[in-house]
């Protein structure tokens, strides 16, 4: 913007701070819609970046998986054969396999059954990279043995206390007694509320109609300076119908695109849509006021020979002074939410500097828009009615 228009900020400022507690309530208003926006925008992200955010983690430069794999809470398995088939290939160095099911975690306080994610590994050739399996691996070869996600909800029990005071927690999982020997952090997220690491041996114990040939992802590590995508492309022209190969962040963009597509991305966008809209209307109300109450002092303005592009500018520049000290309130509160709402629910909500830039410029425009509309009220403004 020009030096010239930034002087016309004087007139604009002292507009605003003539009445405060208009002032106050306009700030209140957008710093609201604001916080609504962030509420939205975060929520949104932290449950489609939590559901892939143990795709991300896997330790493989390629992933095998079912044809049909669209979301870790409908896997579906395929034959560890492919699996085997890909050692075949120049570069592959090594392969490992996860089981991957839903069981029923009994909660040690209440008794009460919940639903959690077991991943069945193989503790000498994880496909993890948590420190803790490998503190714990000949814990974890022996049978019964398992890992609990400290990042898990609440519901499932003092499991990290009961872990602190007893070197074993004894836990019912599927009706099967198994011992917790130690925690990892992965977290909650959109598909299951908590996790649970064990070997492949411990799994099929607990799934006793789980085939041992069926898995339900191969890792596949490729040897260094292998080109990943040349890889890829050999498999995927050579192996059945029956697996896919993809790049584990592709296989988290999967995961992602599934719940998008299930209508969540629309929800979570339609009340960014509405809080944009409150904020407009909020905006729009209190410069219209304004104008009306400051009509005689446009239309002098007008008489003077000020045109209608000179006190737009004027009321543009108000709704931008509103833009910033809306945003600044609720973009500090939105941070508190934030924190509280990730305590809360045990998901990734957190700031993000895009998202920051996004909702400042959507406050931008959200104002503008305001502006622009209340500039009818200023057209009205004849010196001849008035005088």
């Amino acid at each position: 913007m020009s030096p010239k228009f930034f002087r016309k900020t004087p007139i604009a400022w002292h507009q605003l701070i003539k009445d405060k507690i208009r002032l106050s309530v306009a700030i209140a208003g957008i710093a609201f819609a604001d916080i609504l926006i962030f509420f939205q925008l975060g929520i949104l992200d932290a449950l489609l970046d939590g559901s892939a955010k143990s795709h991300r983690i896997l330790q493989g430069d390629l992933v095998l998986a079912n044809s049909q794999f669209q979301t870790l809470f409908l896997v579906k398995d395929f034959p560890r054969e492919r699996l085997q088939q890909t050692l075949a290939y120049e570069g592959v160095e090594s392969v490992s396999s996860v089981y991957i099911k839903f069981a029923q975690w009994r909660n040690p306080e209440t008794q009460l059954s919940r639903n959690i994610l077991v991943w069945g590994i193989d503790p000498v050739n994880s496909p993890f990279s948590f420190p803790e399996i490998k503190d714990n691996q000949s814990q974890l070869k022996l049978l019964n043995n398992v890992l609990f996600d400290q990042g898990s909800r609440p519901e499932y029990g003092p499991i990290l206390h009961l872990v602190k005071e007893q070197e074993k927690v004894d836990i019912q999982i599927n009706e099967k007694t198994v011992n917790v020997v130690g925690l990892f952090n992965l977290g909650a997220s959109f598909v299951t509320d908590g996790n649970v690491i064990m070997s492949d041996s411990t799994f099929l114990n607990l799934f006793p109609n789980q085939q041992p040939n069926d898995i339900s992802l191969g890792l596949i590590k490729l040897k260094p300076g292998t080109d990943i995508k040349a890889v890829q492309a050999q498999m995927i022209a050579n192996l059945p119908e029956d697996v896919k190969v993809i790049t584990p962040s592709e296989l988290a963009q999967n995961e992602v695109n599934y719940w998008s597509s299930q209508g969540i991305g629309f929800i979570f966008e339609l009340g960014v849509m509405v809080g944009f809209i409150v904020g407009v209307v909020i905006v729009y109300q209190i410069l219209y006021s304004d104008v009306s109450d400051h009509l005689p002092e446009y239309a002098t303005l007008k008489a003077m020979g000020y045109s209608d592009g000179y006190l737009l500018s004027v009321l543009i520049k108000s709704a931008l002074l509103l833009a910033i000290l809306g945003y600044i309130p609720g973009f500090v509160l939105s941070l508190g939410i934030y924190q509280v709402g990730s305590v809360s629910t045990q998901l990734p909500i957190m700031m993000k500097v895009g998202r920051a830039f996004i909702v400042l410029i959507l406050t931008i425009i959200m104002c503008a828009i305001s502006g622009v509309i209340a500039m009818n009220k200023l057209r009205l403004a004849d010196p001849a009615d008035i005088f």
